[in-house]
This record gives C-alpha cells, sequence and structure tokens, in this order.
C-alpha cells in the first residue's frame, strides 16, 4: 500500500469548505481502493471531497460504514474493554509482560506513522491491578533505541523506569505494590522524552480500589495524536489510536446502565486535548481519586492528567463525543455511542 503523508496545515485547508466533517473526506485519499492499491491521484482526491461535501450539507458529522477509518469493527476492543476487574485478595501477584517494537501504525487510511510501541499497539495494553497486589512486569526491548517504562503511581525509585534503561535486546523486570487505587498511566521515560511518548510508548495503568467501584460497562480511552510528517504538529488526533474509528464503528451502550469511562490524555506538542459528550451529562473524578466527582458534558486534560468518567444514558440513539477544540475532531478524535434499550 501507497504511504502518504501530510502536513497539518494542507489537512486543514482542504477541509474549510466542508464544515465539521471535510476532513474524513480528506483522508478518503486512501479510501478509493482499486485492484492495485489505492488511488491518490488529483482527480480521485477532488472526486472525494466533492462527494463528501455533498453528503455533508447540513450535517455535521460523518457515522458508519461511509466514515474512512483503518480496520475492521472490533480490532481495537483489547484497548477500548480493560481486562475484568478481581476483587482484593492479600498476596496476590499481577503478571505483565510488554516488548516495545519498531512498527509502522497505520492510522488513517493510506497514512503510516512510524512508531515504536508496546506490543503492537499505541497506546499500549491496558494493564490493570486491585490496590495491594504485587505488580511484576517483565519488559523486553526488541526497538531499535533505548527504552524504559515509567509507572505513575507510587512505587520505590529504582522501579521508576528513570534509571534502569534497557538497551535493545535487553530486559527489566519491574516489580511493586499497585497504589494508589485510580486510573494512572505507563510511559517510556528516556529521552528525548516527547519522543518517545510521542512515538507511541505509552498506556492506561488502572489499580481498582480494594473496595470494589459498582458494577459497570468499563471503556478505556487513550487521547492521542500523530505527527505523520515530523514537522513538530499533530496532523491527526485519535482515541485509542485510530482516526474516526469510533465514528465508523460506534460503541454499544444500554441505556440507564452504568457506564464508566477511564480516560487518559497522552497527547504531545498540544498543551491540552479534550472530552466533549453530546446530549447527556456525566460525573467526572479526576486521576479516578479521591470523594470530589464533577457533573458536566466536558472536561479538559493536560498531558498526563486522566480521570473516571460515570454516566447511565437517560435516551437511546446516536450521541456523538469528541475533543471540543473543533481541529482535533475534523482531524479524527471523533466518535459516537449506539445507546440501546
Amino acid at each position: 500500500m501507497a504511504k502518504t503523508r501530510f502536513t497539518r496545515g494542507k489537512l486543514l485547508a482542504a477541509a474549510a469548505p466542508l464544515a465539521a466533517i471535510p476532513i474524513a473526506g480528506k483522508l478518503a485519499l486512501g479510501d478509493s481502493a482499486t485492484a492495485g492499491g489505492h488511488d491518490h491521484s488529483s482527480h480521485a482526491h477532488q472526486r472525494s471531497l466533492a462527494t463528501h461535501e455533498r453528503g455533508a450539507m447540513g450535517h455535521a458529522a460523518m457515522f458508519g460504514a461511509e466514515v474512512p477509518a483503518v480496520g475492521g469493527p472490533n480490532d481495537l476492543d483489547a484497548l477500548l474493554y480493560p481486562p475484568a476487574a478481581l476483587p482484593y485478595q492479600p498476596g496476590r501477584v499481577r503478571e505483565y509482560r510488554l516488548t516495545a517494537t519498531d512498527i509502522e501504525l497505520e492510522v488513517a487510511p493510506g497514512v503510516f506513522f512510524p512508531a515504536w510501541v508496546y506490543n503492537g499497539t499505541a497506546p499500549g495494553p491496558v494493564i490493570r491491578a486491585t490496590e495491594g497486589d504485587r505488580l511484576r512486569v517483565t519488559f523486553v526491548n526488541a526497538g531499535s533505541h533505548p527504552h524504559t517504562i515509567h509507572f505513575h503511581g507510587i512505587h520505590p525509585t529504582n522501579m521508576d523506569g528513570v534509571f534502569e534503561v534497557v538497551e535493545p535486546g535487553g530486559r527489566f523486570t519491574y516489580e511493586f505494590e499497585a497504589k494508589p487505587a485510580g486510573l494512572h498511566l505507563y510511559h517510556c521515560h528516556a529521552t528525548p522524552l516527547k519522543k518517545h511518548i510521542h512515538k507511541g510508548l505509552y498506556g492506561a495503568f488502572i489499580v481498582d480500589p480494594k473496595e470494589p467501584r459498582p458494577p459497570a460497562q468499563e471503556l478505556v480511552m487513550v487521547m492521542n495524536g500523530f505527527d505523520t510528517d515530523a514537522d513538530g504538529g499533530n496532523n491527526f488526533y485519535t482515541v485509542n489510536g485510530r482516526s474516526f474509528y469510533y465514528a465508523r464503528y460506534p460503541i454499544r451502550v444500554k441505556r440507564s446502565e452504568l457506564v464508566r469511562i477511564y480516560l487518559a490524555n497522552l497527547t504531545e506538542f498540544d498543551l491540552i486535548n479534550s472530552f466533549h459528550l453530546h446530549a447527556d451529562f456525566f460525573r467526572y473524578q479526576p486521576t479516578g481519586t479521591g470523594d470530589h466527582w464533577e457533573y458536566t458534558d466536558t472536561v479538559m486534560q493536560c498531558q498526563g492528567q486522566r480521570g473516571v468518567l460515570e454516566i447511565e444514558f437517560s435516551n437511546t440513539g446516536t450521541f456523538m463525543f469528541h475533543a471540543h477544540q473543533s481541529e482535533f475532531a475534523e482531524l479524527g478524535w471523533m466518535g459516537f455511542f449506539e445507546v440501546v434499550d
């Protein structure tokens, strides 16, 4: 498949006539499949934009099968749906293995990003433990650069992933008690730090409280961005690594049943990212700790910030969610909940 690189300016300039969805038309550069691959000619591009412009009149979102997003309907399930929470059990050991590799990620149709990842995805796999568990993470560096894993939380400094730099071909085992309860992060802490994080070496780290949270349908959303032309600015924004993915494949939830979202921001190059839900409100607990809950439909997070959202949808139907920076939404950070009875 041909590899395409776009600048942020070109994407937004092409998007201007098409209101809130035109970037999807721009992404359709890689969506016109032919027997020999993808047609990236200027004529195909113009046809693509014209088609989406006609479909966009009076409609501020793309939805369903026509959305240009990479992959099939279950490709990101392992990132969206976390491992099940386990009740507190003294002395339990939770073991994980993370392997760093260099790969090319297709973040939008025909658009590839040279990534460094844990276990093949950006973000990496969700790590989960219960407060008081012994967490044991074996890290193998199969990439071409030195890497580490830094866990947010409380642990000894020799397990902090700052000085324990693992050279290519090496390995290191992190072991510590999982605490405090809440939503945390893990990411590479080798220098240059912004490059190692932006390249894809990060993920969500859930520590459940000893007193379990109420049962819920649980989702993990890691907000991120991709600089596909190496100019220090993101060209695409996503949740869980693929632009417009949850617009093509909406997340199905049930009305009146508790939905819990673990939301984290690992977007480099931009100071903040955000989450906005249409047509309903949710409760928000910063870092998933403490007793404070905000009642809102929009939250902002700086780099490395995270929190827990809880909602019981009041109505059935299709509910949009996206970054409330409109540019981020037009560059891929947009999706839908399909709420059913």
